[in-house]
């Protein structure tokens, strides 16, 4: 057989760059020249939301933050937030005499540009590209979305800091004085996502492909930041380490439950232990922290283990879980969502 040498080095570069990047440890740089969050955060670095609660119109700065920080409502035990917002918001420092933004957005770290979303009607992130770093055996995905522009195409490899794009407010919901760039640090959760969604969600196409949102979960990346400055040897899992577990849910053994292989340090015990299940421990978000071994022989997803709380899981859990106190379980949505972990099984 011949190959050309175009051809040979378009095999090659991929695999190439990603044992060479296996070994690293995280290194992450800022996105944009907005360097707020070192200095306290707040408004100066994170882009207000527009609410309205009962009534009362307000921009808070807050919604901006990663977690439940947005849609607050009333409850017995106080008010709470329900939407869980992903990534952060960082507002733009430079605006031209229209009002747009002109803040360059660059990669935080080095990587390969795997998805870029070119069409703004396709997603609530507008425009927006995913860049696959590999730290220390994992995968992980940065994503940056809103963009005016796209400067990259995929394939491509990017040094950290590398310009990627501008700064813009495509996508649902974000007018011109919202502007700013959603970023997110991701883990993926299967590599049989788009049979699971074409199963799932007959309704609306995806066009995203393995980096559609719901495949990524992501961790709280300014945290991490500054996690990183107070110790540069941080590595994500003792990050994540401090995450509280909300739930556990007990899966059927499956030869296509990913997470193990792609996150070996989720995995408390060896696999030679032969467990008839496998029970994975989960933030309230739903980011997978942990996973065991379990005794148990399940045929379908079981919620095994929630944080007690009186108020409905429903609102907890962005609808994953539903019920109250001993009555909790796994939703239709969340039970479908626990069939990605092990699609098709």
């Amino acid at each position: 057989m011949r190959f050309s040498a175009v051809g040979f080095l378009v095999l090659l570069v991929p695999n190439f760059f990603a044992q060479a990047q296996s070994g690293k440890t995280v290194d992450l740089a800022l996105p944009t020249d907005n360097d707020a969050l070192f200095r306290g955060g707040g408004p100066e670095f994170y882009q207000y939301i527009e609410r309205d609660y009962r009534g009362e119109k307000s921009t808070p700065w807050e919604g901006g933050q990663y977690g439940f920080v947005r849609d607050p409502m009333q409850t017995a035990a106080g008010l709470i937030y329900t939407r869980f917002h992903e990534g952060i918001d960082i507002r733009p420092l430079q605006r031209d005499d229209r009002g747009d933004p002109l803040d360059e957005v660059r990669a935080i770290a080095e990587g390969r540009v795997v998805y870029t979303n070119r069409v703004p009607g396709h997603s609530n992130y507008g425009n927006y590209i995913v860049i696959e770093h590999r730290w220390e055996g994992s995968i992980y995905y940065s994503l940056y979305a809103h963009l005016n522009a796209i400067g990259v195409k995929p394939g491509e490899i990017v040094p950290q800091g590398k310009v990627i794009g501008r700064m813009g407010y495509t996508g649902q919901g974000i007018n011109q004085a919202r502007a700013h760039l959603h970023l997110e640090l991701n883990l993926m959760l299967s590599h049989g996502f788009e049979a699971w969604y074409d199963t799932f969600n007959k309704k609306e196409p995806n066009y995203h492909g393995l980096y559609n949102g719901i495949n990524l979960k992501g961790l709280d990346i300014a945290r991490l930041y500054l996690a990183l400055q107070r110790d540069p040897s941080l590595k994500i899992p003792e990050f994540l380490a401090s995450e509280e577990t909300f739930y556990k849910v007990t899966l059927p053994k499956s030869s296509h439950f990913e997470l193990p292989k792609l996150y070996p340090w989720m995995m408390r015990a060896s696999a030679a232990a032969h467990p008839l299940s496998w029970e994975v421990s989960f933030a309230r978000s739903g980011l997978p922290l942990k996973i065991e071994p379990s005794s148990q022989r399940v045929s379908q997803p079981q919620l095994s283990y929630v944080k007690r709380s009186s108020i409905d899981y429903s609102v907890l859990t962005q609808g994953e879980l539903g019920g109250r106190g001993d009555k909790a379980h796994l939703s239709k949505k969340g039970e479908d969502f626990m069939r990605l972990l092990i699609w098709p099984d």
